[in-house]
Formats: C-alpha cells, sequence, structure tokens
C-alpha cells in the first residue's frame, strides 16, 4: 500500500490530491487541443473535469493493483496550478508501476515536470518498493522524452506503428527505470539539480 502524507515538497512544488478548488485551472489546460494531443482523451469539458476531480481523480492511496494516485502540482511561491502526474500501480508480483504527466502550456520552460515526475518515482520505489517504473509516449512527443530522459530513464523500446491513435497510426515508446538505478543515481542530471536549489533544465520542458 501507498499513503503518502500530503501535501508531497519538492524544492520549488507541491504535490496534493486535486479539489474542486481546482476545477477552473485544470480545465484551463485539459480543455486544449495542443495540451491533449498525446493523451489518451481528447479535450475536455468542465463537466467532465469536475467529474474526474469527484470520481476518478479523488483516490488519495493506492491499496491495490490497477489503481492510480493522480495528483495536482501547485506552485509553492504563488499557489498557482502547474499541472497534474499520476502514478500506476501495474503489477504486485513482478512490483512495476507506471508515471504519467500533464502541464498547462504556461508553466513550461522550467523543469517543473521533470521536478514533479522525480516525486513520483520517489513514491514508487521509495513508497510502494517497486521493481520497475515505466512510461510510456508517443513516438512524436518529443518535450515529454527529454523529460524522461532527465530523469534518467532509459528509452527501451520502439514498437512502429502499434497504437490506431485519434485517427492515425502512432508510435510509441517504452522509458524504464530499476529500483537498483534509482538507488544507485537517486535524481540524474538536471532533476538532482532542481531538487536542491530549483534551478531550470538547459533544454525546454514541458
Amino acid at each position: 500500500m501507498l499513503q503518502p502524507d500530503y501535501p508531497i515538497t519538492t524544492e520549488r512544488l507541491l504535490l496534493r490530491p486535486a479539489t474542486i478548488a481546482d476545477l477552473d485551472d485544470m480545465y484551463a489546460y485539459k480543455s486544449q487541443p495542443d495540451v491533449c494531443r498525446y493523451l489518451p482523451y481528447e479535450p475536455m469539458s468542465r463537466e467532465d473535469v469536475a467529474e474526474r476531480i469527484k470520481g476518478l481523480w479523488a483516490r488519495t492511496e493506492l491499496t491495490e493493483v490497477g489503481q492510480g494516485l493522480n495528483l495536482c502540482v501547485e506552485d509553492r511561491a504563488s499557489g498557482r496550478l502547474l499541472g497534474d502526474v499520476v502514478l500506476f500501480w501495474r503489477s504486485a508480483e513482478n512490483r512495476t508501476g507506471e508515471i504519467g504527466y500533464v502541464f498547462s502550456p504556461d508553466a513550461a520552460g522550467h523543469g517543473y515536470a521533470t521536478e514533479a515526475a522525480t516525486a513520483l518515482l520517489r513514491l514508487g520505489f521509495e513508497g510502494l518498493s517497486l521493481h520497475r517504473i515505466k512510461a510510456e509516449i508517443d513516438g512524436r512527443n518529443h518535450p515529454s522524452a527529454r523529460v524522461l530522459e532527465r530523469l534518467g530513464m532509459r528509452r527501451e523500446a520502439v514498437h512502429l506503428q502499434n497504437m490506431w491513435f485519434k485517427n492515425e497510426w502512432s508510435d510509441s515508446v517504452i522509458y524504464a527505470m530499476l529500483a537498483d538505478e534509482w538507488r544507485g543515481q537517486g535524481v540524474t542530471g538536471s532533476a538532482r539539480a532542481l531538487l536542491r536549489d530549483g534551478s531550470e533544465p538547459n533544454s525546454v520542458d514541458i
């Protein structure tokens, strides 16, 4: 089981469960076609977002396989909602999980996704004792790939045109990290700098 103490803090961010007070801010970016281009859902209506905040995104702990923990990412200094992240518990026997994230375009370029995803990896490896955590992205989603590479995740596989995704064939790319790699290197490169002093990576982040 994973029962985090909230809020989860990093150098610049707070990770916490969504509340109905987040509705307008979440709808502002989840309704944008460009934001949802590589996400497994279409741009959301305000009603869609409200329903998920009250239902699917209301979970505050992981108690069984198949569940996902969705958390809002808030700027500690301003209280502004920047985006949201998710940790899935995929298998108990194999101790595997998966991470995902989506951020407002207004938050781009500051390394927030790297910083928040680092906190997710820590939750998975240290809180849930996972052995392996993966991320799966569309092959055209280059900004997301840069986030995963900054985290120190390995690009393990490219599956060519394996998904009929939003009316076209799409490649999926698999990144992953093992618990031994996490323990051996902690967070890497720019992600380490973010947790230490809030500095920003050289390349553009989402």
